[in-house]
């Protein structure tokens, strides 16, 4: 039925985007060295990796501001200036260098890093987790239109929770297959042991399930996290992931299978089952105020009435800053496809919207985000606090990871079939001679993991493509393969830098259907909507139904 309505509204469509291709812009070869330029710049060592409130991310900061500054945008942060400041809390625990556990085996002590890391959910300076028992509670999942509930109105307050990753993704009739939605992330995990007063929640990691190895779990979660800083909301005190050995161990401890439980969790029926194991721990924080911030610049557009809404081009600036050595002694994460380049392609289309004869209809909102690599932090507090009520946010165009490795035939649509904006890349594409595609790794769950997510929650409809797997001159299978590749070598690692085999081609034509399409949303009098049914279109219906009568929401 998705499929359907999806099909509707872009054949609706057409007749209003008709292009020819002297209508399609190009960018030209200049477009490459400044991409290049960017990245080189915002992946050098000197900005020691773009932590939020580091001095490296400082200096990223500015420097983005005045390459809008310079491209005539106005800015769009606080008291007439570029930036929206973005208070975080940074927690840093000291974890112990064993984690115990007890059951009907006997005693178990996890190693730190090995086998688990683990992290405080509360911004405070010691957290104490007493003598507690362990809950596997399957995928943790309760999602009443699927007929899915995992707890089964079990009261779990005061319990550690042992979750899966993932949702159910073996029947296309279940959830949707293979293609993970937010119940399957690992935020939704953390937020349901949130909600039911657990005091402590324990993901298990697989490769296949994460979709990338053990290493990027332990990178991503050592040094301090930053968050926003807590409200009344639920928190769980307790926030760990173990590896899959560990886990069996684990299991096994309380005289429990890990592959019979795992076998019962694919049922509508299960329940969740004490593991007859115990734990305590202790966490010693550091914690420390951040000052991050949004860029924000603004190119007012040029219609009467359409200059009062926006169109969002979106990458966020931070990345993980310093952290624990690699192989070669570096402890420097450049972030350089991860997202230098990423904020290279937007700065290029920012420039080239702002050299047009004639500028678009709708007012551009350039936004460079922090902390994303912690949890979409700064869009979160952007969609928040945003510039203009949601109802007037037509769409937001986001990039996160340029193609490194050369031009595709196909187009990697993240999240098509979920808006009207299929049609604006569809047309786009097939000017460009290419293909527009699904997600080629739709386990992953990509949609929920970057910052137009936080968009999609205040209901404004998402564009997020990347280049498909097909490369030009290249054998079948060979862009699946450098896909996985530089995942596993290089995802969150301090080798995420540029290098003299980067090929910039594949991210010049990204960023030329990145810049039409937001033309073309910007210049298009009917704003995009999601398709009937979809999980965000009510968010929409209700910011747009607040625009009407006048109780919108600065």
């Amino acid at each position: 039925m998705r499929t359907i309505h999806a099909l509707a509204l872009a054949l609706l469509s057409l007749p209003r985007l008709a292009a020819t291709a002297s209508d399609f812009p190009r960018l030209g070869a200049q477009a490459e060295r400044e991409l290049r330029a960017h990245v080189r710049f915002l992946a050098a060592d000197v900005l020691e990796g773009r932590a939020p409130g580091s001095r490296g991310g400082q200096v990223a900061r500015a420097y983005l501001a005045s390459q809008l500054e310079a491209f005539g945008y106005l800015p769009a942060g606080d008291n007439g200036s570029y930036e929206q400041k973005v208070p975080m809390v940074g927690v840093e625990t000291q974890a112990p260098a064993r984690w115990s556990f007890s059951g009907a085996k006997g005693q178990l002590a996890l190693e730190n890093r090995r086998d688990f890391v683990v992290f405080s959910g509360l911004q405070q300076d010691k957290v104490v987790l007493p003598v507690s028992e362990l809950v596997f509670v399957g995928y943790g999942i309760v999602a009443p239109e699927f007929a899915w509930d995992d707890f089964k109105g079990l009261d779990v307050r005061g319990k550690v929770l042992v979750f899966l990753n993932n949702d159910p993704d073996w029947d296309p009739q279940l959830f949707a297959g293979q293609t993970r939605l937010y119940y399957g992330r690992w935020s939704y995990k953390y937020e349901m042991a949130a909600q039911l007063g657990a005091a402590g929640a324990i993901i298990i990691h697989t490769t296949p399930s994460a979709g990338y190895p053990w290493e990027v779990v332990v990178s991503s979660w050592s040094g301090p996290q930053f968050e926003l800083p807590a409200r009344e909301e639920p928190r769980v005190p307790v926030k760990a992931w173990v590896t899959e050995e560990a886990a069996r161990k684990l299991f096994a401890l309380g005289d429990k299978s890990l592959e019979e439980l795992l076998a019962k969790a694919k049922s509508r029926d299960f329940r969740p089952q004490s593991l007859g194991v115990t734990t305590s721990l202790v966490l010693e924080n550091k914690l420390s105020q951040v000052e991050g911030a949004n860029v924000l610049g603004l190119l007012p557009g040029t219609d009467e009435k359409l200059k009062e809404e926006l169109v969002v081009l979106s990458a966020h600036h931070d990345h993980l800053g310093v952290g624990p050595p690699d192989a070669r002694g570096d402890r420097i994460y450049n972030g350089a496809r991860d997202n230098a380049a990423g904020c290279a392609q937007v700065l290029v289309m920012a420039k080239a919207l702002a050299e047009l004869p004639t500028r678009p209809k709708r007012s551009i909102l350039v936004a460079f985000v922090d902390g994303e690599e912690y949890g979409l932090l700064g869009s979160a507090y952007l969609a928040a606090h945003p510039p203009v009520p949601p109802g007037r946010i037509a769409a937001i165009v986001n990039f996160d990871g340029g193609n490194i490795f050369g031009r595709t035939r196909d187009v990697a649509h993240i999240g098509r079939g979920k808006s009207s904006l299929d049609a604006v890349l569809e047309l786009a594409a097939a000017q460009q001679g290419r293909t527009v595609v699904g997600d080629p790794f739709p386990d992953r769950g990509s949609f929920y993991r970057s910052d137009h997510f936080s968009f999609a929650r205040i209901g404004v409809p998402g564009l997020y493509f990347k280049s498909g797997t097909d490369y030009l001159g290249k054998p079948a299978g060979w862009g699946r393969q450098m896909a996985e590749q530089w995942e596993a070598q290089h995802y969150h690692r301090p080798s995420d830098e540029l290098t003299p085999d980067w090929d910039f081609s594949g991210m010049v034509e990204d960023t030329e259907l990145g810049f039409w399409c937001a033309l073309r949303v910007a210049n298009d009098p009917a704003l995009p909507q999601w398709v009937p049914q979809d999980e965000f279109a009510p968010a929409r219906e209700q910011a747009l139904k607040a625009m009407a009568t006048g109780q919108e929401r600065p």
